[in-house]
């Protein structure tokens, strides 16, 4: 909860939620919805750079960790979106909503090659094998993806649907709706450059109980 006990929210997301963002790249997104809600203290965001490697690959990364501290917020490195559900720090924590935008494997083979979108599955199945177990009773796992080709080919739908999660709905997704947000390629010769984002949907997962 904000430190005004006044409910603030952007998009999805609201002060009164506890969240756990995944795979930041320069924390421009956490540090979006920490100024929206004027307080970071319900907010866990993680990378799996360490700080050393954020702030060597991200121009604007110092500044955003800074916000996200200054308003109360949790900041962790090297953290792995396939094992994260074993931190020491974050273990025995559950969540009204997890976040992985943009989940990449990193760039090995070409994106319409089917061993890249092969890696690109896994990843997002481990993640979801893993937030499925760090959400409450009534919390949700979202993750914004592409969903033009070739990347609609990752099946996100049907990797949630075998890790036993339900879709409760998806919504096309506009940068341009979080403030100072910007995506980054995170790997390669030029990881602070953004990507086309083209078409893409924020996708919410949840846990049916009746089921």
């Amino acid at each position: 909860m904000d430190i005004n006990n006044t409910e603030k929210s952007i998009m999805h997301y609201s002060s009164s939620h506890n969240i756990l963002l995944v795979g930041e790249g320069d924390f421009s997104f956490s540090a979006c919805l920490a100024t929206a809600f004027a307080s970071a203290s319900n907010i866990i965001a993680t990378s799996l750079d360490s700080r050393d490697e954020l702030v060597m690959k991200y121009a604007r990364a110092a500044r955003n960790v800074k916000i996200l501290e200054e308003l109360g917020g949790t900041v962790l490195h090297e953290v792995d979106a396939t094992t994260m559900s074993q931190h020491p720090l974050l273990h025995d924590m559950l969540f009204d909503r997890i976040v992985f935008n943009f989940p990449h494997a990193g760039f090995v083979y070409k994106e319409s090659n089917t061993a890249q979108i092969e890696l690109h599955r896994n990843l997002v199945r481990v993640f979801l094998r893993n937030a499925k177990s760090m959400i409450d009773v009534e919390g949700e796992i979202h993750i914004t993806h592409k969903t033009s080709h070739p990347f609609s080919k990752w099946g996100i739908v049907n990797l949630a649907c075998d890790e036993g999660l339900c879709l409760k709905e998806s919504e096309i997704f506009h940068a341009w709706q979080y403030p100072n947000y910007e995506n980054k390629r995170g790997h390669g010769q030029n990881p602070d450059g953004t990507f086309p984002v083209g078409a893409c949907s924020t996708f919410k997962f949840f846990i049916d109980y009746l089921l």
